[in-house]
Formats: C-alpha cells, structure tokens, sequence
C-alpha cells in the first residue's frame, strides 16, 4: 500500500482549452487567452477592460526551486515565494505558461512535482474561479462545460495521480444536475460549487434542493473553496481599505453563512447523507464556532420552538462536513472536537500558501506528538474513503 501523503486540496492552472470557443459565442463578455510580449499570458475579458490574470501569478509556489537560489522554509513558517518585484519572479510572469514547471501545464508531467514533494495523489480545484461568477449564465454554463471535460483529459494523463472536481454552474439549478448527471457518468468523484449562493439566493432554498439530492445518492462530495464566489461579497470588496493581516486572519468567517445554510436550515436534514468538503478555510475555529452555532440555535428553538428544530451542530459536522488544512496547529490540537476523520490535509500547490516543496518538514511539525493514527487519517485515509480512492 502506498503510505505517502495524498491532498486533498491542490489545484490546476487553466490550459487554453478551458476557453475555447467562447469569444466566439460570447463576444467581449467571454474570457480568452491574450498572448503579449513583455507580459506573458492573460485571461482576460474585453468587457471589463481591466489587465486580466496573469496565468502564471497562479502558480507562484512553483517558482521555489527554479531560480538561482531555490527558496527555503523557516521552521514554522509556510515556505517562501519572493516578491512580486523580483526579476526572477517577473521573468516567470512574462514567460507565461512556457516558463512554468511541466507539472503545471501537463497531467502526465505533474507526478514529477508530487515526487519532489513526496506526495501520491493530488484533488484539484480550478485556479481561475471567476468561471463561477458570471452575470451571463449561459457563458457561466458553457465555461464550467469547457472546463470539466478539459480538467477530465488532463486528470486522465495522470496515470491515476490526479483527480479533478467538477464545476457545478448552481445560478441555473436545472442545469447544475444534468452537468452533476454527466460529471458523474464521465467518472468524476466530486463537485465544486461557490462558497455563497447566488445573489439574492440561499443554498437552503427548495430551488437547490434537486442538487443536493443527486449529489447524495451519488455519493459525490460536494466542496465550497475559499475565494470561489458566486458574487464579490461585500467584506471582500473592502478588503483593500483593511489591514490586510486581519483581512488573512479573519478568512473563515467567509464561510459562516453558507454552513448555517446547509447545517441550521434544512439542506443537512433534507439529506442527510450530503457530504460537504470545506476547502482551505483551515480549521482551527471550527471547534469554538461550532460550540457557539449550539448556544445561538438552541436560543432561537426556545423562542420559535415551531419554526426552529435544533439539532447538536457537532453532530451534523461529524456526519456530513470535512475540513481541508494545510499547515494548522490548532486543528490537530482541537481534533477531538471537530472529528480527526473529518479533517484533510491539502497542500495548496501550486498557489502562495502552499506547502510545497516542504510538506514533508510541514507535516513533521505539525503532527509531532500526536498518535500516528491521527496523522494518517489526516493525510492520507480519510481524502481515499471519502472520494473512493
């Protein structure tokens, strides 16, 4: 049996295919790869007129070990990256996807990266999830089709290493199923939906309940990752008038709505056997915050004891939910409350915040005197129960 680690929580850069065709339909509204000496490659939107995503600003962490001088990790510490003004990092950004790892650009080539970083399987979710917050649903639709079958070809040159999941296009209910029917029949093991709900919307509305339905008698996971949005939420847009150390330390509170949707609401009574991954939030807060959802849900059924039915939340956590992690003390330390067979260890590669190519030392720290049952339930059994692995 192979021991190694697995992530659950890595991600793909976007190859050109992913938008193919859609200019076409789509006109300026429609994302396309622009090509341009000094500035390597870009998604942009004509539409917006603003400069687009760089591809390779993505995969940033990948740049570690290719420079003159390969970056280190201080102990305790997420490894290093360099700054956006480094001459090394802005070759990188102009090269666009030439310049990058193979890795980055071939499924065949990304167990290279796995090997450096001693790990056996990576879960990937997208890298641009703009594709989820589209204001023309049809071009959101046609985007995350464009994407699931290019994210399959690439998984299926992994020789088993890579599995991908699946854009779910919610803003059309209808349409999220019969895309959930054909993910499925394609061989998909799970879902990404945003981590809001459309605007105007709730994930506990009956309109959504066909989704959650199928997904539970598919036994496929359905995940909602940090920074995918169905729109900008209001904190998000005022980040930058922030300090920004608050605005990285107060991350999961992003999350809040949407798992009182699914836990206090109905979604998680409705369908009991729905599986949520919540992915890259961390999960140190999950313990207290659950503690406090118990005192404010049991406060609101004593005063509308019709209206509200109230249920342990830890016991709707351990039943239903999983936590992605990535370097995160204060998870393993509160394991026993939030269930060490509902945490998973992601490396986040090839983004900023990960791990690689040191989560071997990462994981060393982080599991030190704690039992080895833990650790490899953390990293390795519970991502192959839950996907099937």
């Amino acid at each position: 049996m192979d021991e190694r680690p697995i992530s659950a929580d890595s991600h793909v850069i976007e190859g050109p295919g992913v938008f193919a065709g859609l200019a076409d339909r789509f006109g300026d509204d429609a994302p396309r790869i622009v090509s341009e000496k000094g500035k390597g490659d870009t998604i942009f939107i004509p539409a917006r007129g603003d400069a687009g995503v760089n591809v390779a600003r993505m995969g940033l962490a990948a740049t570690r070990l290719d420079r003159k001088e390969p970056i280190g990790r201080k102990h305790g510490h997420k490894p290093d990256t360099g700054t956006i003004e480094d001459p090394e990092i802005q070759a990188y950004f102009t090269g666009g996807y030439a310049a990058m790892r193979p890795g980055l650009v071939d499924g065949a080539k990304r167990g290279d990266d796995q090997d450096i970083d001693g790990l056996a399987i990576e879960i990937l979710y997208p890298g641009y999830f703009s594709m989820f917050a589209y204001r023309n649903t049809d071009l959101l639709i046609a985007h995350q089709k464009n994407y699931n079958d290019w994210l399959f070809d690439h998984c299926a040159a992994s020789n088993g290493r890579l599995h991908g999941l699946a854009a779910l296009p919610v803003q059309d209910p209808e349409a999220a199923v019969a895309e959930l029917d054909r993910v499925i029949a394609k061989g998909y093991k799970g879902v990404v939906i945003p981590s809001n709900a459309p605007k105007g919307t709730r994930y506990c509305d009956e309109i959504y309940d066909p989704i959650w339905a199928r997904a539970a008698e598919a036994g496929i996971p359905v995940s909602v990752h940090v920074g995918c949005f169905s729109h900008i939420p209001n904190s998000v847009k005022e980040a930058a008038a922030r300090d920004m150390i608050a605005v990285y330390a107060g991350t999961a509170s992003l999350i809040h709505e949407t798992l009182i949707e699914f836990m206090c609401r109905g979604v998680c009574q409705r369908h009991p056997t729905l599986q949520i991954v919540v992915a890259e939030f961390n999960a140190g807060w999950v313990g207290y915050w659950l503690d406090r959802v118990d005192q404010g849900w049991q406060r609101e059924a004593a005063q509308n004891p019709s209206e509200s039915t109230y249920e342990p939340a830890a016991d709707i956590w351990k039943r239903q939910f999983y936590a992605t992690i990535e370097d995160d003390q204060a998870a393993i330390l509160t394991r026993e409350m939030i269930g060490d067979d509902r945490l998973m260890w992601g490396s986040d590669y090839p983004h900023t915040d990960s791990t690689w190519p040191h989560s071997a030392d990462v994981l060393n720290e982080m599991f030190a005197n704690h039992p080895v049952d833990a650790r490899n339930k953390i990293t390795r059994d519970n991502v192959k129960a839950l996907y099937n692995l």
